[in-house]
Formats: C-alpha cells, sequence, structure tokens
C-alpha cells in the first residue's frame, strides 16, 4: 500500500509540473495589459468559469459578457464621438442649406461655441441630434455615419475614430470570445450609430449591440420599395437603470461578467453581479493623463463617481489605466 501512495504522489507532482509548464509555455493572451490584480483577476475568473466539472463551471450558453461602449472600449474626450457626429453633420448641412447659418441652435454650433450649446439643459444638442438623426431611412443614416468614420479626425490626436479604439480591450474581447463567451456592448449611445462599426471594430456583430434608440417607422418608399424611417422620437433610453432592462430585453440572460467606466454603469453592474453564481464587474479608470485623459468624479463627460465608491466597497475590479495597460490604443495603421 504504501508503494501505491508513493507512485500517485509522485504521479500528482509529474501532473502539476506538466501543467504549470504548460501554461506558462502558452502566448499571453492579454500582452496589453501589465502583469497585475486586474490582470490576474480576469484570467483567473476565466479559468474557473470554464473549467468543466470545477465548482464554478458555467455553461458556454451562459458565459454572457456586456461591455460599455464610450471610455469602455473607445475614448469618449473631449465630448461623445457620436455627438461629435452629429456637430459635423450640422457644418456639412449648413453648407448645402446656407439658412441653417443664421437659425439657433445651429448657429451656435457653426461657431464652435459648444459651451453655449450645452447651456441650456442640452435642449440645443437635442436639436441638433433631431435633425441629423431623423427623417431619413435607417439606411441613408447608416451611410452618413459610416462616412463619418471614414473621412472624420479626432480634434487632438488626428486619428479616425474607430482608431481610437482601447487595444486592451480588444484582446479581451478576442479572449472572452475564445474560451466560450459571447460578447455584448449595452451602451448609451445610439443603437443605429454603433451598429455601424461594431463588427468591423471589436468583432460584434449588429444584433449584439444594445443601445439607446429612436422611433423608426416602415412605409412603401416611391419606388414601392419597404423602408424604415427614423423619426425625432425617443423610444428608448440604455443608460444607467435602463441598461438592465435593455439586457433583459434584448439578450434575455443576466451577464456573468460587465465592464464600464463611469456611473451610467452602476447599474448594469449591480444586476450583473446580483446573480447567482461566479459574477465579475469591472470599471475602466481613466487615470493616464499622458496617453489618454485622467478624469473620473467632475467631468462632465463619462462622470465616476457612485461607481467608483460601490466598486471600492464591494470589491469590484477597478481597472486603473496609466497602471494596467501597457498600451492604450492600437498602433498607427
Amino acid at each position: 500500500m504504501k508503494g501505491i501512495r508513493k507512485l500517485i504522489a509522485v504521479l500528482t507532482l509529474a501532473t502539476a509540473a506538466l501543467t504549470t509548464s504548460w501554461a506558462s509555455a502558452q502566448p499571453d493572451p492579454l500582452p496589453g495589459w501589465n502583469d497585475g490584480k486586474s490582470k490576474a483577476a480576469i484570467l483567473a475568473f476565466v479559468r474557473k468559469v470554464t473549467l468543466e466539472r470545477g465548482p464554478d463551471f458555467v455553461p458556454p450558453a451562459e458565459r454572457i459578457a456586456t461591455f460599455d461602449n464610450d471610455g469602455t472600449l473607445w475614448a469618449e474626450k473631449p465630448i461623445y464621438f457620436q455627438a461629435q457626429f452629429a456637430l459635423d453633420e450640422i457644418r456639412s448641412q449648413a453648407a448645402a442649406t446656407p439658412a441653417l447659418k443664421s437659425k439657433e441652435p445651429f448657429r451656435t454650433v457653426l461657431a464652435g461655441d459648444l459651451k453655449a450649446l450645452m447651456a441650456d439643459g442640452n435642449r440645443g444638442l437635442g436639436l441638433v441630434l433631431a435633425r441629423t438623426h431623423s427623417g431619413m431611412t435607417t439606411e441613408a443614416f447608416s451611410r452618413s455615419v459610416a462616412e463619418w468614420l471614414e473621412t472624420a479626425r479626432h480634434p487632438q490626436t488626428k486619428r479616425r475614430y474607430t482608431e481610437m479604439v482601447y487595444q486592451p480591450q480588444l484582446e479581451l474581447l478576442a479572449y472572452l470570445r475564445a474560451n466560450g463567451f459571447k460578447t455584448f456592448i449595452v451602451s448609451g449611445g445610439g443603437v443605429e450609430f454603433m451598429r455601424v462599426f461594431a463588427d468591423k471594430a471589436y468583432g460584434i456583430p449588429p444584433e449584439q449591440v444594445v443601445g439607446s434608440s429612436g422611433v423608426v417607422k416602415f412605409r412603401l418608399g416611391k419606388d414601392g420599395k419597404p423602408e424604415l424611417i427614423k423619426e425625432a422620437k425617443v423610444e428608448f433610453v440604455d443608460d444607467g437603470p435602463g441598461k438592465p432592462v435593455g439586457i433583459n430585453r434584448f439578450i434575455g440572460r443576466r451577464p456573468i461578467f460587465a465592464f464600464g467606466n463611469s456611473d451610467g454603469d452602476l447599474q448594469m453592474l449591480q444586476y450583473t453581479v446580483g446573480g447567482s453564481g461566479p459574477r465579475m464587474a469591472l470599471i475602466v479608470h481613466h487615470t493616464d493623463a499622458e496617453r489618454e485623459w485622467a478624469y473620473d468624479r467632475k467631468s462632465e463627460v463619462g462622470k465616476l463617481d457612485k461607481a467608483l465608491d460601490e466598486a471600492a466597497a464591494r470589491g469590484w475590479t477597478i481597472v486603473d489605466m496609466k497602471n494596467d495597460w501597457k498600451t492604450v490604443f492600437p498602433p498607427p495603421p
């Protein structure tokens, strides 16, 4: 019996050594992340929920991961990129329709006075969004977004906006999918705006994008072709408490992994960790003023206050951009 026990012990140690050696020989799935608590927590979570016969195993169908977009998957400064699209569209329209130049709030937009535009409780910005996001077919809107993404440049970095995505997050999305997760965007941004670029930028297909939406109506066009027309009416706001509602309505499963960056993501994170079994909630904390921007509690864009406090109190993973990310943006093409 002693000989058998000794043999079992030797085999166990040998197996453990081989497993460790094999794991260390594998390529790093998250090379854009610095080694540290955040990266280790992600790897450990994925490992335990994918370990068959393990106590925390989660079937692939239940491996739902949701990500906010603005400030989580791509940058959001100095203003949300969709808002910048709307401002640029007004400038293009004014060139074709000079009468816009004398009307408010379009005159303010053309003057570049963003502060004045936002001073009336977002009423001015609402009119700008209404003019640039309605009165056309869904196909025409998608074309205008695609053209803007191809030609517009960020005012500070001079990159295309789709080059302002976060390299570490691209790696994380790919890593999750390689381990049987289904990845979704759940964002306060416009769903039809994000669907134009989400597949190419993130590998997330249009049907896995949940966002805010306006009313869309069906009609037959002049040529008898069926079409959908975008109207200047809000249908659903996928932000704050709207995010869990959107997840329930459009995904139908509670996520086990959720990633955000602002107070607008708090309820999505709460909803995610509120389920049974293993759960993970993460927040990007923008701390890197050199490679990106440093902001949190007092920022008008991407304010992170209550969610930061709750993350610390509940032990959620707070990703410190400056210290946890080896790189921020992908290399220039």
